[in-house]
């Protein structure tokens, strides 16, 4: 049998096995290129193909395990095939080394490289138009696909990897995460959207401790007060909300709500004097240390108070928190009359900027777009403690995180006020 002979004998089956890896591989590109958002909306179109596309990435590893799964039979397949046809012409492992040759050429070339260059030129077109033929290879092969992860996974148990079924390929925070920042390295998406962005994905890893105000920060009344005395002391914290105690600052009895007062006095006509402060507080809501900031404004949602106080493990007071703090997580200082932007940052002439202490370091971060880390410290005296590993006296000088922090005011062990310069100049220092 000549060399051409068996070429043409060959040549149908390598076409039809080729076109078919290239259009699987095709498959698995688009699919994981796709963009989800348009599949989504296209769904709710009513695109069927969409809608396939959707069904199959909601079980994402599934999906690539079948699809992994075909192709690799077809090309084995294929590589079998050309093996004993050339075999046949050239005894022994000569016509083996050119099998493999010539099929690492083909499958390279055709059945990964082209179709998958143009699957991610146009990765949902190209999605939608092999949603079909992707849906019966995933109802296939996804059994033998699942079985195979299995197997997987029990030969990595012995080394003590466990993985579940339900383990995901892709996390979706760090995905969207990811590709906002990346965006916004491009100039594609601004300072301010980048930081509401990225505040939306961290409301479900951060708890209530991290924006609430500390206890030593509250306003507080005392309940013991005559009506006049909590009236004036009220109107000058210039809140709406202020939590009533009664004898000590750590038994809160009550909220005093501006709206119910303002109510009280319209109803006593004026008098102060009538007026039965504690009867018209709100009862105080408690709730633990550890929650997320998530769940809270779920919960701030659905029970419609605004309002909320935070205590340890021993029903010890930390702080309060408000639906405001939270929200301003997402969209940045939310401020109105009563409030001073930029509170406790002051820039100086020479460029550095004077922080108090407890400024909280996302608000820095997002007020000046600096990027200094907050997973051990939430505010700016709390980094510098962090990072010294000690509590700096003052006129210290300390350089970290491309900034240079000088002490500049400290009570007992609280640093009060620090001079932080920029990145340029902390350099160039």
């Amino acid at each position: 049998m000549t060399i051409v002979a068996v070429l043409a004998g060959l040549a149908p089956a390598l076409v039809v096995l080729l076109s078919l890896s290239g259009l699987i591989s095709a498959a698995e590109t688009s699919m994981t290129a796709a963009s989800r958002g348009r599949m989504h909306q296209l769904e709710r179109e009513g695109d069927r193909a969409a809608k396939r596309i959707n069904k199959m990435m909601a079980d994402q590893e599934k999906m690539i395990g079948a699809i992994l799964l075909s192709n690799n039979v077809i090309n084995i397949g294929a590589s079998a095939l050309t093996t004993v046809a050339l075999s046949a012409v050239f005894p022994g492992p000569v016509g083996a080394l050119l099998a493999t040759a010539v099929m690492t050429v083909l499958i390279v070339i055709f059945s990964e490289i082209l179709p998958k260059t143009l699957a991610i030129a146009r990765a949902d077109d190209v999605a939608r138009a092999l949603s079909i033929p992707t849906y019966w290879v995933v109802r296939i092969f996804g059994p033998l696909a699942n079985g195979a992860q299995w197997v997987v996974r029990q030969t990595l148990r012995p080394f003590g990897i466990k993985l579940s079924m339900e383990t995901d390929v892709l996390a979706a925070h760090e995905e969207i995460r990811g590709a906002v920042e990346y965006h916004h390295s491009e100039g594609l998406v601004e300072s301010r959207d980048r930081h509401m962005l990225g505040g939306v994905l961290d409301l479900a890893e951060m708890d209530v401790t991290q924006v609430m105000v500390h206890r030593r920060s509250i306003s507080m009344l005392d309940a013991g007060q005559s009506a006049r005395e909590l009236v004036a002391e009220m109107l000058e914290t210039g809140h709406s909300r202020v939590p009533l105690y009664r004898d000590e600052p750590e038994n809160v009895v009550g909220i005093l709500h501006a709206k119910d007062l303002l109510a009280a006095m319209a109803a006593s006509g004026g008098s102060l004097d009538k007026l039965d402060i504690p009867g018209i507080a709100r009862e105080p809501w408690f709730i633990p240390e550890t929650t997320s900031l998530k769940d809270q404004l779920g919960a701030f949602l659905k029970r419609q108070i605004h309002f909320a106080l935070v205590v340890d493990e021993y029903g010890a007071l930390q702080g309060l928190i408000t639906l405001e703090d939270i929200l301003e997580e997402i969209v940045g200082e939310i401020e109105d009359e009563h409030d001073r932007a930029l509170e406790g940052v002051r820039r100086q002439a020479d460029g550095s900027v004077m922080v108090d202490g407890w400024v909280a370091i996302r608000d820095l971060n997002r007020a000046l777009d600096w990027d200094l880390p907050d997973d051990d410290a939430v505010t700016v005296a709390g980094l510098v403690i962090h990072e010294a590993q000690t509590i700096p006296k003052v006129g210290q000088t300390w350089t970290f995180h491309g900034h240079r922090f000088q002490v500049v005011k400290r009570e007992r062990n609280q640093i009060t006020a620090l001079r932080v310069s920029p990145r340029q100049e902390a350099a160039e220092t």
